[in-house]
């Protein structure tokens, strides 16, 4: 599924791009002590192109049990790989289709605030807590995720489909996101975003680069968009994508919204490159899966003293 030859047609605008090397290497000499150079594109900018991937066994939050600690110790590191490794007993399932991200050692991706925990207003934890238990008459009582709609964003891990591809030209960057084959076209030309009353799943996405970082600033989320099950309607999101070297991404996000968060709060991640190609993720609205998720819900409806 590399984009070596065209991309057209996305997003009502037609983006040609022809050729695109997926790696535009400068050599670094081996003596060098420095900061490495970040390869280039032949125009010049940094080289963010290829196949990378955002999974990790590190958690979002800082668990409680961990709080205070920011770093894993050895002995925990090799407990938390040697689960995401095992396949039998309760994880017996995944050894058939979960990718098995290991971790990198953090106790969590959130770098701040310094606690490692989403600083929730008041009001965004009366809205977690009075949600109410998910329905199953219609496709429309499930998310956007389970109907094939959008799986959102940012990335940050997840069990499968964990890669993003990236390609550039002089005035956009592509990326393409396995996980529901989502597309995000983003304009390096200055443009202002699109007005508030056009709202899109993915949000409206503006770049620039500042320095040798690759810096997305993206508004206007559908309201019916979610991020750990609250809508990101008003949410400001700040990406950060920095090539460090051959083998990694630096990915950062900064999330503000004063109706959700008491202050912006960041996650990092490192973000390896995935060796081959990226393969579809053919979900599609109205598959056997929806199907699937309805009947199973009838069933133990019907059959509810039975299943206890």
């Amino acid at each position: 599924m590399h984009l070596k030859n065209r991309i057209g047609l996305i997003s009502g605008a037609v983006v040609k791009v022809t050729a695109i090397a997926t790696a535009i290497i400068i050599p670094i000499s081996s003596t060098l002590s420095a900061q490495a150079i970040p390869p280039r594109t032949p125009w010049g900018a940094p080289d963010l192109q290829g196949i990378w991937n955002h999974g990790t066994a590190t958690p979002l939050e800082r668990p409680e049990e961990h709080a205070g600690q920011n770093q894993l110790t050895d002995a925990q590191i090799a407990e938390v790989n040697n689960t995401q490794r095992r396949a039998d007993g309760a994880n017996a399932r995944r050894a058939t289709w979960w990718e098995r991200e290991l971790s990198d050692g953090r106790t969590s991706m959130i770098t701040d605030p310094p606690t490692g925990r989403i600083p929730y207003t008041a009001a965004a934890t009366e809205r977690l807590r009075g949600q109410q238990e998910r329905l199953a008459n219609n496709p429309e009582d499930r998310n956007l995720f389970e109907r094939c709609i959008s799986s959102g964003i940012p990335r940050l891990g997840g069990i499968y489909s964990q890669n993003i591809h990236i390609a550039q030209t002089p005035d956009h960057v592509l990326l393409l996101h396995e996980m529901i084959h989502e597309f995000r076209i983003i304009p390096l030309d200055g443009r202002p975003h699109l007005p508030t009353s056009v709202q899109q799943w993915l949000g409206d996405s503006r770049g620039r680069w500042e320095d040798d970082t690759l810096v997305v600033e993206t508004v206007n989320f559908d309201a019916q968009q979610q991020f750990r099950g609250l809508s990101q309607r008003s949410v400001h999101l700040t990406e950060r994508f920095t090539r460090i070297d051959a083998d990694t991404l630096r990915y950062e996000v900064t999330f503000e919204d004063v109706t959700t968060w008491t202050q912006p709060w960041t996650a990092t991640l490192l973000m390896p490159p995935t060796d081959g190609p990226m393969f579809e993720f053919a979900c599609h609205e109205g598959n056997v899966g929806m199907t699937a998720v309805l009947e199973t819900a009838r069933f133990e409806e019907t059959h509810r003293d039975d299943l206890r």
